[in-house]
């Protein structure tokens, strides 16, 4: 039976109760949000699910808790808080209420947990730190989601509660598009698989359409691919592969006689007519037709090869 409450803490928020909240009101749209610490409401009862409060983990109770002794930890050690928690009991039916094909849901429920959820259980419990993301510590999502909270001289009738709706709905976009992203890169799988299949021993890979190919590309060991050619609305892209998914150095980069030109003073710089754009990093340039794209990622090919 659905329950009728949702039950987490009063006063300030977390990222874990709030991404918590996007997975269960997705699943249990009639059931009202309730934040307390009332004894009578963080108590264990046939018409609620509890979560980030009541002190203990009972999923057949429906609660969800990880700030008491002895909480539940993954399997590798490391810790979960509320929002891993709620995902490792409701996460498949969330995808399952998102549209997500059947035979997609264990692969995609694994990878979010791993890449989405954990980082915020990690932070939640202070196993990581913002700061391991350097300068860019204060865009973690985590603390991006904190900085909602209402300013500490801002005591207005209920204002805990209504930024807590107003970051609800943050939070809900950014959940709802990264699944969006996880799912289209499962879709995009396939289609680059056949791609490369259809490409044998050749350095250039042709897709259909832009959509991400990396994956795909390390998931066949295609160790040979150096760079993509794909039709955009109204022209045509050439861009390389990066060697790591969390770096930007390329297998191979353009040639560098092209950074940074584009028109007539491209096409004269790689001979080719219809050369359109080259980007001064090297990494993506643009062609009016397919033909164009194609002859620029053969050169560029070339040159690779003869430079190792």
């Amino acid at each position: 039976m659905a329950p009728d409450f949702l039950v987490t803490h009063s006063g300030g928020f977390h990222a874990d109760e709030l991404l918590s909240s996007v997975i269960l009101t997705r699943l249990f749209p009639a059931a009202r949000i309730v934040r307390s610490r009332a004894p009578e409401w963080i108590t264990p009862a046939g018409d609620r699910i509890i979560y980030d409060v009541g002190g203990a983990y009972d999923p057949a109770a429906g609660i969800f808790d990880h700030h008491q002794r002895g909480a539940p930890l993954r399997d590798d050690g490391q810790p979960f808080s509320s929002f891993g928690l709620v995902w490792r009991q409701f996460g498949r039916d969330y995808l399952a209420a998102c549209n997500i094909p059947a035979s997609d849901i264990e692969a995609l429920h694994a990878g979010f947990d791993r890449d989405f959820v954990l980082p915020v259980d990690l932070m939640d419990n202070g196993a990581v730190s913002p700061s391991v993301a350097g300068i860019l510590g204060k865009l973690t999502l985590p603390v991006l989601l904190e900085t909602l909270k209402p300013v500490f001289d801002d005591r207005g009738p209920d204002v805990d509660d209504r930024a807590f709706h107003d970051a609800l709905a943050i939070a809900r976009s950014m959940v709802e598009a990264a699944i969006r992203q996880d799912a289209a890169k499962l879709r995009a799988e396939s289609i680059v698989l056949k791609a490369i299949a259809a490409a044998g021993e050749g350095r250039v890979l042709e897709l259909p359409m832009g959509m991400p190919f990396r994956p795909a590309i390390v998931k066949a060991g295609a160790e040979h691919l150096l760079f993509v050619v794909h039709p955009r609305e109204t022209d045509w892209c050439l861009t390389g592969i990066r060697r790591s998914g969390d770096g930007f150095e390329l297998r191979a980069d353009l040639p560098a006689a092209w950074a940074g030109l584009t028109g007539e003073a491209l096409a004269a710089a790689c001979g080719v007519a219809g050369a359109t754009f080259c980007h001064n990093g090297r990494f993506i340039a643009a062609a009016g037709t397919r033909d164009a794209a194609l002859a620029m990622a053969q050169i560029a090919v070339a040159e690779a090869l003869a430079s190792q």
